[in-house]
């Protein structure tokens, strides 16, 4: 079976025009100072999306009606000088304004660079699905983990500029699960949000032999479980040749999640390396969706084959 790698965008460079939009949850004015300075500080030309720092009327854990947050996306990924579009923060929203995008227009702007995790997932899988574009599933501006944490910074900051020697994944707290290694596009993001995204139009065809990749936050793990039964009936570990778990911060007993995990994966045959160190936890990895890789679970480590980024 061929390895189906997706189109990856020209990196970044000094004087690069970026974009920064807020497609999910409302967005800390305070955090989002501090992330746009240090954005600022790679040399970067940034334009704020106009519904940024906005409240929805009615519902308080949105960032501004779902028409204008996807207003921000699709201006910002249509705009030629644009080169990147950087979420702010998760929370919750992405899925709900999907519907308000307008994908051939997208597809028109050709390949850039979508930077953000978390509630994100749903916008890396529909491009995926209907663009073809490898996207950077990473910390966002408007968050700790971009704007006070440097380890992970500094990880985004080489994956985006300097990709070629980014080409070795591995966490402090990474340890093989099942033994072995292989080859595969990377997939996956957050496991509530792909559980979420089955039905729902959205999600990403995995590839015929994939790397998946996993991790939550403040979720039960009986939850977890929920969540991962979804995607194993749906089919989305059928060509899995590997798994990468990253972190699963306020999910209960770490024994727990663990015993879990692996009671549920373990059973699939394929190489699973834990806690790679990507998701939400200090120092988070930079990890690119929808490009080769090889999962080393006995050596603890994921290595990128080409850089992320053309």
């Amino acid at each position: 079976m061929s390895m189906r790698e997706l189109t990856r965008p020209p990196r970044l460079q000094r004087g690069d025009t970026v974009a920064l939009v807020a497609p999910a949850g409302p967005v800390p004015e305070e955090l989002l100072e501090a992330g746009l300075a240090q954005l600022r500080a790679w040399e970067l030309d940034v334009r704020v999306g106009k519904h940024v720092l906005d409240r929805h009327p009615r519902l308080d854990y949105l960032a501004g009606t779902d028409a204008d947050r996807a207003a921000d996306l699709q201006e910002a990924w249509c705009d030629p000088q644009v080169s990147a579009v950087f979420c702010a923060r998760g929370g919750y929203g992405c899925l709900r304004m999907i519907d308000h995008l307008d994908f051939a227009e997208l597809a028109e702007a050709g390949p850039k660079i979508l930077v953000g995790s978390s509630d994100v997932t749903a916008l890396h899988e529909v491009f995926a699905a209907e663009l073809g574009l490898a996207t950077i599933f990473a910390p966002m501006v408007a968050t700790r983990a971009f704007a006070h944490d440097e380890k992970a910074r500094g990880h985004l900051r080489r994956t985006l500029f300097e990709p070629q020697g980014v080409t070795i994944l591995t966490g402090r707290s990474a340890r093989t699960m099942v033994p072995g290694r292989a080859l595969g596009v990377t997939y996956g993001g957050n496991l509530s949000l792909l559980a979420g995204s089955l039905g729902a139009g959205v999600a990403a065809r995995p590839p015929d032999r994939g790397i998946a990749l996993l991790e939550d936050v403040t979720e039960e793990p009986y939850r977890l479980d929920r969540f991962l039964i979804q995607l194993i009936r749906a089919g989305f570990f059928q060509g899995a040749t590997g798994i990468a778990l990253g972190s699963w911060t306020d999910c209960g007993p770490v024994d727990e999640v663990y015993a879990m995990l692996e009671n549920l994966l373990g059973g699939l045959g394929v190489p699973i390396l834990w806690d790679l160190g990507f998701g939400h936890c200090e120092a988070q990895r930079t990890v690119p969706l929808g490009v080769a890789a090889e999962l080393d679970a006995d050596a603890q480590r994921l290595s990128i084959l080409q850089p992320a980024l053309r």
